[in-house]
């Protein structure tokens, strides 16, 4: 308390300093003379009112504050004892001496030497208090202006233009027994893992509106699909660097007017990034939201990444059209645009409440069908044969919160594949589904319990043929998951959580798998 005091003792005499001399430079506009100050080592000391020439000392104020000031030792003066102009010392300069003085005596009590404080002084003090109440008033706010000032800089970014925001992820992994489902007969890597991800994202802007990320990252989290043999057990954060930084994301946002917003994928855009809702809200984060990467949000979403352009328009708070196209090594002269594989999305987008959201979503995709989310038809109906493949996919989603705890959301997805270089052109057909609910502040306020249901996607229908057989998947897998993020503090959150795949690989010969997870997430 006594620290706290000091501080606030030396930011009002800062203030004071400021104050006076800007008064003496107003003299000198108005054409007095040259003026030189002379301050004392400690900001508690100022002049005594008396000892200015031309402050006229018959005035009672004057006199008491004298006696106070030279009594308690508050003060040191000028170093020729005079304004050097024709104008009396004003009400403000008095009263910034009379804070000064109040401020000294009030440490001095909170020091334990009350018994050094004559009670007529106290008696005076609440008089000339009484009789600058105002001027005083000023002062104060003005002081408490800079410390506020002061406090915003404490907490200040590192840059008046970006600010950094991070998060470190922890996750032990553990799967259960059996074999992997790749038709290998090799059993799952089940050994137990522990592991890492740092991002770090520097969020710039130079409008107010605008933002450039810059996304920092290194992890090495197991590939799980390549451990237990199936991509349906693809974790929502997993991959491995080898704890190498990397540059993963670099995108840069603006609108343009107040209904449109336009979003640039340098490095690290995906399908998602250029609409406005994948209409999941609790579940599509990786490190905040479910623990599976199908579980995040319909897969035809993921029908892109690279470099790209999306715009979003708004045509009312409820209404909005979303669109864009990425592409992938564009980079490369021999590749560029003209050969990437690529997406392009549409959505339209009706919130008609603040508790109720669908979207109707469109995408065409060249060569990528892989979401790392389905069976290996799924990602491949053709089978490794067609280096030309175009799908269009149709997706619905929908998000509805039955009451401010419980959010239930749901989405189907449909795409139709084609393989442009094959004979005859086969086409095949791919659906998935899923319903997620999320219950929050469960437990504590910012916890969240989320479950997820669904079908991973399947092959349901193929031209394509092997050994004479329609290259489909013959059996439905079926996606099981629970987890509970425990929000401890404010910046720490620990999610234990369980994904259960039945018939991976939609192959009810495969060994269902178990996985079991503990993510605790670090922001700041």
């Amino acid at each position: 308390m006594l620290r706290v005091k000091a501080i606030r003792n030396i930011i009002c005499q800062l203030s004071l300093v400021i104050f006076t001399n800007t008064l003496l430079l107003i003299k000198v506009a108005y054409g007095s003379e040259n003026i030189q100050l002379e301050y004392s080592d400690s900001f508690t000391k100022i002049n005594a009112v008396s000892d200015l020439a031309d402050i006229q000392a018959s005035d009672w104020r004057v006199a008491h504050l004298q006696s106070l000031i030279q009594r308690y030792g508050v003060v040191k003066g000028y170093s020729d004892n005079t304004f050097r102009g024709n104008q009396t010392i004003t009400r403000y300069e008095f009263a910034a001496s009379l804070s000064t003085t109040l401020n000294h005596i009030n440490s001095l009590i909170l020091a334990g030497n009350s018994q050094r404080i004559i009670p007529e002084d106290l008696d005076t003090l609440k008089k000339l208090q009484a009789e600058f109440a105002t001027e005083l008033g000023i002062l104060r706010r003005r002081t408490d202006n800079l410390e506020t000032h002061s406090a915003s800089l404490e907490v200040e970014p590192f840059s008046t233009t970006t600010q950094l925001k991070g998060e470190v992820l922890f996750t032990a992994i553990a799967i259960s027994d059996g074999d992997k489902a790749d038709n290998s007969s090799d059993r799952i890597d089940n050994n137990f893992t522990f592991s890492e991800r740092v991002r770090l994202n520097f969020d710039t802007s130079f409008s107010g509106k605008d933002r450039l990320r810059t996304r920092l990252q290194t992890r090495n989290i197991p590939e799980i699909d390549d451990a237990t043999g199936t991509d349906m057990a693809h974790l929502a954060f997993q991959g491995d660097s080898s704890n190498d930084v990397e540059l993963s994301l670099l995108e840069y946002s603006f609108p343009i007017g107040e209904q449109m917003m336009v979003y640039l994928e340098a490095i690290g855009g995906d399908l998602d990034d250029l609409i406005i809702d994948t209409l999941n809200p609790y579940l599509s984060g990786s490190g905040d939201g479910s623990i599976s990467r199908f579980a995040q949000r319909n897969p035809i979403y993921r029908q892109g990444e690279g470099t790209g352009i999306g715009i979003v328009y708004n045509f009312s708070d409820s209404v909005s059209l979303s669109g864009g196209y990425v592409a992938d090594d564009v980079n490369d002269p021999e590749i560029g645009f003209g050969q990437s594989s690529y997406g392009a999305i549409a959505q339209l987008t009706w919130q008609p409440s603040e508790t109720t959201g669908i979207g109707l979503t469109y995408v065409y995709s060249y060569n990528n069908l892989d979401t790392s989310t389905g069976s290996r038809i799924a990602n491949d109906p053709f089978n490794d044969q067609s280096e030309a493949i175009t799908a269009h996919s149709l997706g619905l989603q929908s998000a509805i919160t039955l009451n401010p705890r419980m959010t239930v959301a749901g989405w189907i997805g449909f795409t139709h594949a084609t393989a442009r270089d094959l004979p005859d052109h086969p086409s095949a057909e791919i659906l998935n589904w899923a319903i997620t609910l999320a219950f929050t502040d469960l437990g504590t306020q910012e916890s969240i319990a989320g479950i997820a249901i669904g079908q991973p996607p399947k092959v349901i229908s193929n031209d394509f043929q092997v050994a004479s057989e329609a290259y489909e998947d013959q059996d439905t897998a079926w996606h099981l998951e629970a987890f509970y993020r425990y929000q401890a503090t404010d910046n720490i959150a620990i999610t234990p959580g369980l994904l259960v795949i039945v018939n991976p690989e939609s192959n009810s010969n495969n060994d269902n798998i178990y996985l079991g997870v503990v993510r605790t997430t670090f922001s700041f």
